[in-house]
């Protein structure tokens, strides 16, 4: 296990800041990082191939591979995915993501030292953009493996802080816009997906559970904020007169608070902008981002309507403009019961008594929910259950207990009839 734990420890040296942990899709340090996983698969006895999108995906063949079935007309042999995201916060934490890729490459690099094939193909999904810090393109390579050119189409053109459009950046690291629908998989023969995840809260670590089997991942929304007010001398308009922007924000985004609380979901507020903020000078124009979630799709679009009406009557009031675009949008996803199941089980035959809990957070799963069905397997996070955050953390020997039951699952996992 202390593979696990060190690969993490190198992963998180290829940081787009030499001050704190970030990587974002297709920077420098985001391509080092790629062929580090590429490198990996391969010594655990994987064929490896890297997506229009830049997303690594690992094959291990099973017991009865023949790639020529569907050639001769033959339904393809089943795989089941594993996989996460390799991409991070500004700022986060090294085992987000990377964990779930790592410990299924420790499963298999297993399986190949025994020289042990099973019934079906594995296939382990490093998904290049799940965060989209860089582009806000939240699921972009998880979109893109189903959707392929669909995924993009509205997304070649936009651009990060730099300037730097989507369709640049691709060029740049040796990527085809033009080729992006190659990057979109054939599911008929994909029996599930299944994703180790960092709990990323503290329900685990309050119960003393190293492990959990989630139930369902919770709905969610992201959107664009822009108020217009008008800029003026901070000397000579007068309290009474004045159209200012950011104090029209900063009263929407407690708006934001309250609504979220009322409504039984969560609500942030993450980058807000003043557009031309001086010192001596009212803010005429803002932006803010803003996270919507709820446990499910009504809840989540009950806060959507509270929250945009919110904002819309603090505007009238103050007499600004507000215009509220919808960025990012994903369905609630219920894990399949079967998988449940199966991973309680090879949770139990780990040593561990398991829990069932749902995920607040979103995932890669949740996009893949709809084209097969999903299962995840929670660790217990340390530091209070912070991530996102450059204290997340976990232990050597819980990674031990989810290697030890994945592969178990892995081993002894069935289709339904």
């Amino acid at each position: 296990m202390d593979d696990v734990l060190s690969r993490a420890e190198g992963l998180a040296r290829h940081s787009d800041s030499p001050d704190h942990y970030t990587r974002t899709w297709l920077t420098p340090a985001h391509q080092a990082a790629s062929r580090q996983l590429q490198a990996w698969m391969r010594e655990a006895g994987m064929e490896v191939r890297v997506d229009a999108v830049g997303s690594v995906i690992g094959r291990y063949e099973s017991s009865g591979s023949d790639p020529k079935r569907e050639v001769r007309g033959l339904t393809p042999a089943p795989r089941i995915m594993l996989g996460s995201h390799f991409d991070s916060v500004r700022n986060g934490g090294k085992y987000d993501g990377v964990l779930g890729i790592l410990v299924p490459i420790a499963c298999v690099a297993e399986l190949h030292k025994r020289g042990e094939r099973l019934p079906y193909a594995i296939e382990i999904a490093a998904f290049s953009d799940e965060e989209g810090a860089r582009f806000q393109t939240s699921f972009l390579a998880s979109r893109a493996m189903l959707e392929g050119a669909e995924a993009m189409n509205s997304l070649l053109e936009r651009r990060d802080a730099d300037g730097v459009s989507v369709a640049e950046a691709m060029r740049a690291a040796g990527l085809d816009p033009v080729r992006v629908d190659e990057a979109r998989i054939d599911t008929k023969s994909l029996a599930a997906y299944v994703e180790v995840h960092i709990e990323q809260g503290p329900v685990l670590l309050d119960a003393g559970r190293p492990l959990g089997v989630v139930t369902s991942i919770a709905s969610g929304s992201r959107h664009l904020a822009r108020v217009r007010g008008e800029a003026g001398h901070a000397g000579t308009v007068p309290m009474g007169m004045r159209r200012d922007a950011l104090a029209a924000a900063a009263e929407m985004v407690l708006a934001v608070e309250s609504q979220a609380k009322a409504a039984g979901g969560v609500g942030t507020v993450g980058i807000l902008t003043v557009a031309d903020g001086t010192g001596n000078v009212i803010p005429g124009t803002v932006e803010f981002t803003i996270d919507l979630r709820g446990p499910d799709d009504a809840t989540r679009a009950r806060l959507v309507a509270a929250v945009v009406g919110e904002l819309e009557a603090i505007a009238a009031r103050r007499k600004v403009a507000v215009e509220v675009g919808k960025r990012h949008d994903v369905k609630a996803a219920p894990c399949a019961p079967w998988l449940q199941d199966q991973l309680e089980a090879s949770v139990r035959r780990a040593g561990c008594d398991p829990m069932r809990l749902p995920s607040g957070a979103g995932h890669d799963a949740m996009i893949m929910a709809e084209a097969t069905d999903v299962g995840m397997l929670f660790v217990r996070c340390g530091a209070g259950g912070v991530s996102h955050n450059p204290a997340e953390t976990v232990t050597a020997e819980d990674v031990q207990v989810a290697e030890h039951a994945l592969l178990d699952f892995l081993r002894n996992f069935v289709v339904p009839a």
